[in-house]
């Protein structure tokens, strides 16, 4: 009998253990992200979590959630390969309801996986158009590429005089949406694409590429890349005696590129986010960053600030409502939701599931960072 009361008592205590660690993990809330954290493209993860982090403390600090919101990270390295990689073990064995992405490529190489699990991709980075079609549960809080060049093309044609351009592009769907865009804009506003240059992801000498631009001697040179490649591009037409205005897209918004004294004077767009605006969502996101980082954020910060941010406030409405926190019930929830506060504003979202924003141009002002001219 002593043995038996034994082995019971043993049981009880190993049985209230493993209840006690199941119902402090069921209260716990976990999201996952697929970011570049290697590579080339690192730059971009870091700035991403600059957002991501500050979120989760803002969401533990304010306990909107019934548990600890974490977030598990995953190296996509900004390719498509690796992003299928990280996606499937967030979706199958950390059983992830929502997961952040970013760049076009890896984007779309990851919405399939979203598409049949359910569970909800979330992008603040990539630009391409078609991101747009990835289905119900791929989302975007980024305004897309075709937004940016109906922005910055009557600019570039009418009040800076550029009738004939010449694209650098990476060779992957970003740069082919881009590609797309320019052909397909440019002839309305009286200029061409007089020659596009397409380059590999990895390339690295752009020489060759400088020597053909000048030869075509064009107004204004388009690039559409990212990441360390971007700095190279700037830095090797400006040395390949290439002075024309350069021009790209928010991807060129990174301290590699504004601090580069050769892209000083280049012009870029991104979404307009309103810094100042008095709500209480925006003036803590900008005062606690600047405290932590003691600079000024980024959008891509900002989009992945949000990006967390929606996902609470979906979540924290579903238990309210007693639902479970699933991606069908996050899509649920935001299609019942007609608009949400993020830092930078309210905003809705179109039944695609992407934000539509208000885009502003950029120019680069060889101190560190860039200006607003429109």
């Amino acid at each position: 009998m002593p043995r038996l009361r034994n082995f019971i008592a043993q049981g009880l205590v190993l049985g209230g253990a493993l209840l006690g660690a199941f119902s402090a993990s069921a209260a716990d809330v976990k999201i996952g992200a697929v970011f570049p954290l290697s590579g080339p493209n690192a730059d971009y993860g870091d700035t991403f979590m600059l957002g991501t982090n500050l979120a989760v403390e803002h969401v533990n600090a304010d306990k909107m959630l019934s548990g600890t919101l974490s977030i598990i990270y995953e190296d996509s390295a900004a390719t498509p390969q690796r992003g299928v990689i990280a996606a499937n073990k967030l979706v199958n064995v950390d059983q992830v309801p929502y997961f952040l992405s970013a760049f076009t490529g890896v984007s779309k190489a990851v919405a399939p996986i979203s598409a049949r699990t359910k569970v909800v991709a979330i992008n603040g980075g990539g630009v391409g158009p078609d991101l747009a079609t990835l289905g119900d549960y791929f989302w975007n809080v980024i305004p897309l590429a075709d937004f940016e060049l109906k922005a910055i093309l009557p600019y570039l044609t009418k009040k800076k005089g550029a009738k004939k351009f010449v694209l650098i592009y990476v060779d992957d769907p970003l740069g082919e949406a881009m590609k797309k865009g320019l052909e397909q804009g440019l002839p309305a506003l009286g200029a061409q694409l007089a020659a596009a240059h397409s380059i590999p992801p990895t390339a690295q000498q752009f020489a060759s590429i400088a020597a053909r631009v000048r030869e075509v001697g064009p107004d204004l040179v388009y690039i559409a890349s990212y990441g360390l490649q971007q700095s190279q591009i700037i830095k090797q037409l400006r040395d390949n005696g290439v002075t024309q205005q350069l021009a790209g897209y928010s991807g060129m918004g990174l301290p590699a590129v504004l601090q580069l004294p050769e892209a000083k004077g280049l012009l870029y767009t991104t979404q307009r986010v309103n810094f100042g605006s008095d709500d209480p969502v925006t003036k803590r996101f900008i005062s606690d960053f600047k405290a932590k980082h003691k600079k000024e954020p980024s959008p891509y910060t900002v989009n992945y600030y949000n990006s967390v941010l929606l996902f609470a406030q979906l979540a924290a409405a579903l238990e309210k409502g007693k639902q479970p926190v699933t991606g069908e019930n996050l899509l649920k929830q935001r299609l019942a939701t007609k608009e949400f506060q993020f830092a930078g504003g309210k905003v809705s979202f179109e039944q695609n599931g992407t934000v539509v924003s208000p885009i502003q141009i950029n120019e680069v002002d060889g101190k560190g960072g860039s200006t607003v001219v429109e």
